[in-house]
C-alpha cells in the first residue's frame, strides 16, 4: 500500500517537492494546522500552495502564510459562484496583494454542477476575467476543469494564457494534448491510485507536464479519510509506478516543473 510506506519515513532522501494545489484554510485544518505542515516538511514536501474558493479564502491565506512560510498563498473564486461583483472583488484583492500570492486560483469551469447554458455563460465570462488577469500581472492560473476539460483548454488558448497548471484534470488524454503543446501542466492528486482515468492521463502525460498536488482535504488516497499535503508523495510513487522511472527520477522532474510554472520549487 503506497500510504504505507509513506508512514515509514522518508528514506528516499526526497526533498524540494511543493503540493502545488491545497486547501489548507479549509476549517478542517484550523485546528493542527502545524503539525500537517510538520508532517509534510519532514517528509520533503517543502511547500505547499494553499489556493482559494473565496475573498475570504485569500485573505485567510495571506493570513496564514504569515506564520507559515511553508505555506504559499493564492486567491480565487471557484467556479461554480455566478457572482460578477464577487468576482470583481476577488480580482481587485488579487491585484492589491499580488506581490504576497503566487498564484491566482482555484478559478475554472465546473460543467458537472453547472449545466444550464446561460448559467455557464456567465461562468466563462469570470473564467475569462481571471484569464486576462493572469497575463496582466503574470501570475499562473490554477485551474479547476471538471466535466469541462475540453472547454476550459479551449478558452485559455484562445485568450493567450500562458502559465497554467490544470488540477486534478478528469478529462482524457487527448484532451489534453493541446494543453500539452501550449505548455501548461498537470497536477495529479493522491487519488490516482483508485481512479483509472487519472492513471491512464498519466501514463499519457510526457513527464515534463506533470506536477504533484493533493487538494485536501479531498482526493486522498483513501474515501472519506481527510488528505494533507504529506500525501504528495502518494502521488509521487503512483507516477512512478505508471511510468516504469525511479521515484528520484519523478522527483527531479516534478520540482524542475514546479520551478518552470512558478520559478521555483
Amino acid at each position: 500500500m503506497l500510504f504505507m510506506d509513506i508512514q515509514q519515513g522518508n528514506t528516499l532522501g526526497i526533498t524540494g517537492i511543493v503540493d502545488t494545489h491545497a486547501h489548507l484554510c479549509d476549517p478542517s485544518f484550523d485546528g493542527d494546522l502545524f503539525l500537517v505542515l510538520e508532517r509534510a516538511r519532514i517528509a520533503g514536501i517543502s511547500s505547499v500552495i494553499a489556493v482559494g474558493e473565496t475573498l475570504e479564502d485569500g485573505e485567510k491565506n495571506l493570513a496564514l502564510a504569515k506564520t507559515y512560510p511553508q505555506l504559499l498563498p493564492a486567491a480565487g473564486l471557484y467556479p461554480t459562484h455566478l457572482d460578477l461583483s464577487a468576482a470583481h472583488e476577488v480580482i481587485t484583492f488579487i491585484e492589491k496583494e499580488q506581490g504576497r500570492l503566487v498564484a491566482i486560483g482555484e478559478v475554472g469551469l465546473d460543467y458537472w454542477v453547472i449545466k444550464e447554458e446561460r448559467q455557464r455563460e456567465i461562468q466563462r465570462e469570470i473564467f475569462s476575467g481571471f484569464i486576462e488577469l493572469g497575463k496582466k500581472l503574470d501570475l499562473p492560473l490554477n485551474v479547476h476543469s471538471r466535466s469541462a476539460g475540453r472547454h476550459a483548454i479551449g478558452l485559455l488558448l484562445e485568450k493567450g494564457a500562458a502559465r497554467v497548471q490544470l488540477h486534478a484534470f478528469d478529462g482524457k488524454a487527448s484532451t489534453a494534448r493541446p494543453a500539452v503543446e501550449a505548455g501548461y501542466f498537470f497536477s495529479i492528486p493522491p487519488s490516482i491510485i483508485r481512479s483509472r482515468q487519472k492513471q491512464k492521463l498519466v501514463k499519457n502525460l510526457p513527464l515534463s507536464s506533470i506536477l504533484l498536488e493533493t487538494d485536501s482535504p479531498v482526493l486522498g488516497p483513501t474515501p472519506g479519510e481527510r488528505n494533507e499535503p504529506v500525501n504528495a508523495l502518494v502521488s509521487l510513487r503512483a507516477v512512478s509506478e505508471i511510468k516504469g522511472l525511479s521515484q528520484e527520477a519523478v522527483m527531479e522532474a516534478v520540482i524542475e516543473n514546479t520551478r518552470r510554472l512558478y520559478g521555483y520549487a
